[in-house]
């Protein structure tokens, strides 16, 4: 990785130890957002292996991939999908169940928002454990998207989550990893 951007990405991320639970290290994008040199440089870099592509859409993971998503899909010239909770979509709609860590949750996204044969890309700000985005991943492929690659901010490998998409033919794109959750 290039060593300029990893600093900026190090130095735009702040870590908060013991949240949401005792030893969880939460890696806060926020920050990242609120600084603009590196939230460019940052929707710069998950564009960039894309340039030239044609990609369809863009769909963002509720909520922070909709940040980076809407930017993304901007500079692409792409529409953007929204993947939401489950319950907060006007129209008709298409849904999976998941497992998070404390239970069971649902995403959904509309019905007609991806055309069967449109080449996708799948954006959140990290992979953790991979549960959410495994079900995005599933949930597009349910009505026909193609998905190019699955692309994240952060990476936390040690929970598994790239292998989990990777095991299920998805190209994988991060920009940063940390060691330890």
């Amino acid at each position: 990785m290039n060593t300029s951007l990893e600093q900026t990405l190090l130095g735009a991320i702040r870590t908060i130890p013991d949240y949401p639970r005792p030893g969880v290290m939460f890696r806060d994008i926020t920050t990242l957002l609120g600084n603009a040199r590196a939230f460019r440089r940052t929707i710069d870099e998950l564009v960039h292996p894309y340039a030239g592509a044609k990609i369809d859409q863009v769909a963002g993971i509720e909520a922070r991939g909709f940040i980076l998503g809407g930017a993304i899909a901007h500079q692409m010239s792409a529409g953007f999908v929204p993947i939401r909770k489950k319950g907060k979509l006007p129209h008709e709609t298409v849904r999976i169940a998941y497992s998070l860590e404390y239970g069971l949750d649902e995403m959904e996204m509309h019905k007609d928002a991806v055309k069967t044969g449109e080449k996708v890309i799948l954006i959140d700000d990290l992979i953790a454990t991979g549960g959410t985005a495994e079900a995005a991943v599933k949930l597009l492929r349910q009505i026909g998207a193609d998905i190019v690659a699955a692309c994240f901010i952060v990476d936390l490998p040690e929970l598994g989550g790239r292998k989990k998409l990777e095991a299920l033919g998805v190209d994988v794109r991060t920009l940063i990893s940390f060691d330890g959750h």
